[in-house]
């Protein structure tokens, strides 16, 4: 097992897609986080989204491995859908099994993040953050376990933070807008900088997880009990923030920004914009659902001011 560190984890997961020299096509779920197929095209890797599971809300298992039947791919990236902590350990077996050169990364971001590597893991890389809005937010870093023998090389590119910025606000736009993103390379990614020893980088996320579940904790009681169940999330999906599905939430998230208080709509369905295709229920999670903050940019006071905004407004 190697445990390797980067400024971001899209730079680990950068430095990955470069040392593997199989170049085809990935599987990712079609509501990852955009930095994440961004990534795969400045490694010059092509992807292919993935519908999600309406039980699961994680990647449908029984999709993916039906493209594996019929395709030839270099890997699939399984991301745990607002944090859900649950690892389908039985599909990854079976996959290996049925492809042994399928590389398999398991991206845990928006996880509690885990500073001992699980001996038993079946996926070729654990990856996680402790950047901007992540369970633990240290503003740098991300780290990742690897297992024996996965290539694994750092790379050093020139970065310029203005250059982050544009890619930022010209994805955005067009998923803002739903039309298809048309990559253009640049130095928005960051794979160099000074990074704490590993020993210090735990203490670092071991102070903050401690202060900032407390806070977490306290929000997601309030949400929990000022907000109808119906509209909730499963307990297992509220850590990363607080989930509710909404079959009004242009008008709910209008009526919190009104109110000047704000949430957020994370994630939208990526198929059609960053790489062809449509994802249905991809696509349907996004229009329904809202987070809500429990981290630190929210306080107790503000947590039950949007419950209130959200009660008012529900149809």
């Amino acid at each position: 097992m190697q445990i390797v560190q980067a400024p971001r984890a899209s730079a680990i997961l950068y430095n990955l897609l470069k040392s593997q020299s199989n170049t085809d096509t990935w599987l990712l779920p079609a509501n990852i986080c955009p930095i994440v197929p961004l990534t795969f095209f400045k490694a010059g890797i092509s992807i292919e989204f993935v519908d999600i599971s309406a039980e699961t809300l994680h990647m449908d298992l029984e999709q993916a491995e039906g493209r594996l039947e019929r395709g030839v791919y270099g890997g699939i990236l399984y991301a745990h859908t607002y944090g859900e902590p649950s690892t389908p350990d039985d599909f990854f077996v079976h996959i290996k099994s049925r492809y042994p050169n399928l590389l398999l990364v398991d991206d845990r971001c928006l996880c509690l993040p885990d500073l001992e590597p699980d001996p038993d893991m079946v996926a070729d890389v654990t990856l996680y953050s402790t950047g901007y809005a992540k369970m633990v937010e240290l503003n740098f870093g991300g780290y990742a376990f690897l297992k024996g023998g996965t290539p694994y090389q750092p790379q050093h590119l020139p970065f310029n933070p203005q250059a982050h910025e544009e890619i930022e606000k010209g994805y955005r736009q067009a998923i803002q807008n739903r039309r298809p993103y048309v990559y253009k390379d640049s130095a928005w990614l960051q794979t160099d900088g000074e990074l704490p020893a590993w020993y210090d980088y735990c203490q670092q996320i071991e102070d903050d997880l401690e202060t900032a579940w407390q806070h977490r904790a306290a929000l997601n009681k309030i949400y929990a009990n000022h907000l109808p169940a119906e509209v909730q999330l499963p307990q297992a999906y509220q850590s990363w923030r607080f989930n509710l599905r909404l079959k009004n939430k242009e008008r709910v998230l209008k009526s919190i920004f009104s109110a000047g208080l704000f949430a957020s709509s994370h994630y939208a369905s990526l198929a059609g914009v960053m790489a062809p295709g449509q994802c249905v229920q991809a696509e349907t999670l996004a229009n329904e659902i809202i987070n809500l903050f429990n981290d630190h940019y929210f306080n107790p006071q503000q947590a039950e001011q949007v419950c209130v905004v959200i009660m008012e407004n529900l149809s």
